[in-house]
C-alpha cells in the first residue's frame, strides 16, 4: 500500500484555507492547475510510497514511538511557496517549525528502521493546492497567498495515510486518501 505521515489541519482550518483558495481559482489561467481538495490537504512528514503489508505494523510501532517523543505544538497554515517553477503551489505553515521538522525527522527515520525505502528529501512545510505538468507562472497566486495566515491550532497527533491513485482514468479525478492509523503527540516519553 502507498504510505504517507502526515499532520492533518482541522476541518476549520481546511474550511478557512478553501475560501483562499476559492479565490485563486478565480484568477486567470487557473483552469490550467489541476486543483487539489480539501479532503487531500495534508502536510507531509515523510512519504514512504509503496510499502509492504508485512511492515506495516513494524513502522506503526516506531511511528508511535516517534509521537510520543515529540511534544505537541502550534501550527498554522501560512503564505505560500511553489515548487518546479509552479509545478507544484503550496500553502506554507508558521508556528512550531522546529517541532514539525523534528516530527518529520523521526517519522522518516521511523521509515527506515522498519525496512521501508521511502523518499529521503530536505523537509518543507507545505500542504499541495494546485499541480501542473508544465511550468506555471504562479506569481499571482502567492501574491494573493503571502498576506493569509490561519487561526493557529495546537498539533496533537501524527497520521498514517494511505493514498489510493486515481484508477478510473477520469481527467481530474483526485486520489484518495484514508487514515490508517494515528498516535497522540507527548504521550509520555
Amino acid at each position: 500500500m502507498r504510505l504517507f505521515a502526515a499532520v492533518l489541519p482541522p476541518q476549520d482550518v481546511s474550511d478557512e484555507l478553501a475560501l483562499k483558495v476559492a479565490e485563486l481559482r478565480k484568477l486567470p489561467g487557473a483552469s490550467s492547475l489541476r486543483w487539489t481538495g480539501v479532503p487531500g490537504w495534508h502536510f507531509t512528514l515523510a512519504f514512504y510510497g509503496e510499502v509492504d503489508d508485512l511492515l506495516v505494523a513494524d513502522l506503526s510501532v516506531r511511528l508511535e514511538r516517534a509521537a510520543r517523543r515529540t511534544p505537541r505544538f502550534p501550527l498554522a497554515v501560512r503564505g505560500g511557496g511553489q515548487f518546479g517553477h509552479g509545478r507544484a503551489l503550496w500553502a506554507g505553515a508558521s508556528g512550531g517549525l522546529a517541532e514539525l521538522r523534528l516530527l518529520a525527522e523521526r517519522a522518516e527515520a521511523a521509515g527506515r528502521k522498519a525496512g521501508v525505502e521511502g523518499d529521503h528529501r530536505r523537509y518543507r512545510a507545505h500542504l499541495t493546492v494546485a499541480r501542473s505538468r508544465e511550468a506555471v507562472d504562479v506569481r499571482p497566486y502567492l501574491s494573493v497567498l503571502d498576506g493569509y495566515t490561519s487561526r493557529t491550532w495546537t498539533v496533537d497527533e501524527l497520521a498514517l495515510v494511505r493514498s489510493n491513485l486515481p484508477t478510473s482514468g477520469v481527467a481530474g479525478e483526485q486520489p484518495r486518501y484514508e487514515v490508517v492509523g494515528r498516535w497522540a503527540l507527548g504521550a509520555g516519553g
